[in-house]
């Protein structure tokens, strides 16, 4: 995009541009798409109506800018907004990875030495205990739980484990259905510390995409309908849609932005004095980028909660296993004696 943007703006006509690009083209894929598109341009198509043949790797939002553009002649500076947009986007998504690798790492680390003790240690220990104390010994009840818990895994490994990787399966199926998505994304809304971030990660989204469009001259309800695709949540898709509705009925978006409580009062304030001065994408960008600031120092501060909470996780369940473990050997030591 970057590379377009500083072609076309230099005066090299867009077919030359194009086929620059695609021959210089690193990735296999890239250059399968870049030729298809000249393909089509030279058959007379439109850049846009070329770029719309591949939704996969050019979203609404990178289409209705090229078409703009196109339309008012400025393709070049649209095509560095593109760019700036692009990375900026980019770089909260490889944040909130970043954020989620450890946490994600954690999980399967300790859910794999769950089963690991369960099926291999622990009845080992039980047999040891047994072997000591005899049938007939009275064992904690911490102990008994353990040996019960592992009992059942160790029996019914072949059963637990492929019903649990099915649960997994039909729950990420389902939300990838409209419905489940909608209620995932309504739960994520409501988890302490989680939804802050949510928040913040739509609002930036819609701030930055909503004020490219408006700033690439796209009229105001398609760039709501553009962005409501592009925020993340369905929620957000939801209120951005409703938006537009009471906008084409004649109210002000900064009226309806304030009134929905979705959104935070400084973006109604923000969009308020953008209408009034005729400079909305100017201020938007001035809130997407004070959003994603925030995204970053929330995405910092749960980082730092989540770590010493997953030890504490991983500390608890050793911690459980030992006390099973050494409370009925403390018992048979002292019957010894």
């Amino acid at each position: 995009t970057r590379q377009l943007s500083a072609m076309v703006g230099a005066g090299v006509p867009l077919l030359r541009s194009l086929t620059s690009l695609e021959k210089h083209a690193e990735d296999p894929m890239l250059k399968k798409i870049l030729a298809d598109v000249i393909k089509s341009v030279e058959g007379g198509t439109s850049l846009a109506g070329a770029l719309q043949k591949h939704p996969n790797t050019f979203n609404d939002i990178y289409v209705n800018m090229v078409r703009a553009g196109e339309a008012a002649g400025i393709l070049d500076d649209i095509l560095k907004r593109l760019a700036f947009q692009q990375e900026k986007s980019a770089a909260i998504r490889k944040k909130i990875k970043s954020a989620m690798a450890y946490p994600l790492v954690l999980i399967v680390i300790t859910t794999l030495a769950f089963f690991g003790l369960m099926l291999f240690v622990i009845p080992q220990i039980g047999k040891i205990l047994n072997d000591l104390g005899g049938p007939d010994a009275e064992l904690p009840g911490i102990t008994l739980f353990m040996l019960a818990i592992s009992g059942i895994i160790t029996n019914f490994w072949y059963i637990i484990i492929p019903v649990l990787i099915a649960a997994i399966y039909v729950l990420i199926r389902y939300i990838k259905t409209p419905k489940g998505k909608r209620r995932f994304d309504s739960l994520v809304l409501k988890i302490p510390g989680i939804k802050t971030i949510v928040k913040k990660v739509a609002v930036a989204r819609f701030a930055r995409t909503f004020s490219a469009l408006m700033g690439a001259g796209v009229a105001v309800l398609e760039c709501l309908e553009v962005t409501s695709r592009a925020v993340g949540n369905t929620l957000y898709t939801e209120a951005l849609l409703e938006a537009a509705k009471e906008v084409k009925n004649g109210k002000a978006l900064s009226a309806v932005i304030e009134k929905n409580e979705l959104f935070p009062a400084i973006v109604g304030q923000m969009l308020a004095v953008g209408e009034e001065t005729g400079q909305t994408d100017t201020v938007l960008v001035k809130v997407a980028d004070f959003y994603e600031d925030e995204v970053d120092l929330a995405i910092e501060s749960i980082s730092s909660i989540i770590e010493p909470a997953m030890i504490v996780l991983m500390g608890s369940m050793v911690g459980l296993i030992a006390a099973s473990v050494m409370t009925p050997i403390a018992q048979l030591s002292q019957n010894i004696q």
